[in-house]
């Protein structure tokens, strides 16, 4: 699957993205990425190769213009309730984005997430979209904004991604935004 829109191409990691992917995730701007960092562009060619198969949930945000990877966005499909069975729709999606930084403030960002969550919309029934985003993360809370997401709550101290220098927990606050299909429509 590939999405186009004015500027970018969403479409499936190819083994050749491995140095630009290993620009943003040489060190990850933020905590919650803390897991995806790769220490070596080899790491970040191992990388590729599991990403290669995935093709309808997981792309690469492309520039257009010269093909390079700047960042990657993704979701999957789930029941949207803890306690769900296997007959619950899985019409729920948590999109996860990141953005090479020196492509940010440029609008890219939004521009992606405004085509992803459309395609998972009007192609893949997704019913909501919510994310998570922290407090710190003033970026990613305006893009939510800026999708028509509304804010639905704060969870203090809600998960650790790294450590504290001491070696204990490093609890993060995070929002959680979310938006309706019914909404969507409507933007």
């Amino acid at each position: 699957m590939v999405i186009e829109t004015e500027r970018l191409v969403l479409r499936p990691f190819l083994e050749g993205d491995a140095g630009d992917v290993f620009e943003y995730l040489h060190k990850p701007a933020v905590n919650c990425f803390a897991c995806m960092e790769l220490k070596t562009v080899d790491d970040a060619r191992e990388e590729m190769k599991k990403r290669m198969g995935e093709t309808e949930f997981y792309f690469a945000i492309v520039l257009k213009e010269t093909d390079k990877v700047i960042g990657e966005i993704d979701a999957y499909p789930e029941a949207g309730e803890p306690h769900a069975d296997e007959k619950t729709p899985k019409d729920t999606f948590s999109p996860c984005w990141m953005l090479n930084d020196n492509y940010q403030k440029q609008g890219y960002a939004y521009e992606a997430a405004y085509a992803f969550f459309d395609y998972l919309f009007t192609q893949k029934g997704a019913r909501r979209i919510y994310a998570y985003t922290e407090d710190y993360n003033l970026s990613s809370q305006h893009l939510c904004e800026k999708l028509g997401m509304r804010r639905e709550g704060l969870f203090k101290e809600f998960v650790s991604f790294v450590n504290n220098p001491d070696g204990t927990p490093h609890y993060e606050n995070t929002y959680q935004y979310a938006i309706l299909k019914k909404e969507w429509v409507r933007t």
